[in-house]
């Protein structure tokens, strides 16, 4: 996995510097993984990455959240040859007016599939529509786990995470690869540390 947190960062996917967050908070990293859309070699190493760990897992569907989860979704239902939904941010007021796309049957079984997880927050938001519809969720996929109470957060919730990377493993490789230095290495795992 190593030569898949090199790529990303290669690939502009991690960045270090002074990035201010949803949350107001300033972070001396950040993660852009909707940049994979744009390099498909990569979206696909992605994707192979994600399906040895999917076929791990009992599921009938891939339940991708939007937005930044739509591609990887994508690329890793066409790698594993698997149907794939998606609920939407918001319900259309016209047309069918669904608040799933794709085509699933209540009682089902979805994986649910992200780019990365800080906090669990936005991933129990994102199931909320699926379970309301009847289907069954279990696990969570993402590429990127920050280790910042994602596992955690989703447990409580009886959910299992699963994670390709963990942020600091990503940290350790960029540092021995000469990618980032000995001082940005330590910055971002004080930043990661949890705040008492």
């Amino acid at each position: 996995m190593s030569q898949l947190a090199n790529l990303l960062f290669e690939a502009g996917c991690i960045k270090f510097g002074a990035f201010t967050l949803k949350s107001g908070l300033t972070s001396p990293v950040y993660i852009d993984l909707r940049l994979l859309a744009s390099y498909p070699a990569l979206l696909r190493d992605v994707a192979r990455a994600m399906a040895a760990s999917a076929r791990e897992l009992a599921f009938d569907r891939i339940a991708a959240i939007p937005l930044a989860g739509l591609p990887i979704g994508t690329a890793l239902a066409l790698e594993m040859d698997r149907p794939m939904i998606y609920p939407r941010p918001e319900v259309k007021t016209h047309g069918r007016q669904r608040s799933i796309e794709g085509e699933f049957s209540p009682g089902e079984t979805a994986l649910v599939v992200d780019d990365l997880i800080t906090r669990g927050t936005s991933k129990i938001e994102a199931i909320e529509p699926l379970k309301e519809a009847g289907l069954v969720v279990k696990d969570v996929l993402v590429l990127i786990d920050r280790e910042q109470g994602g596992v955690e957060d989703l447990a409580q919730h009886g959910y299992r995470l699963h994670a390709i990377l963990k942020f600091t493993d990503i940290l350790d490789t960029l540092k021995e690869s000469g990618r980032i230095t000995a001082e940005q290495h330590t910055e971002v795992l004080d930043y990661l540390k949890p705040k008492t």
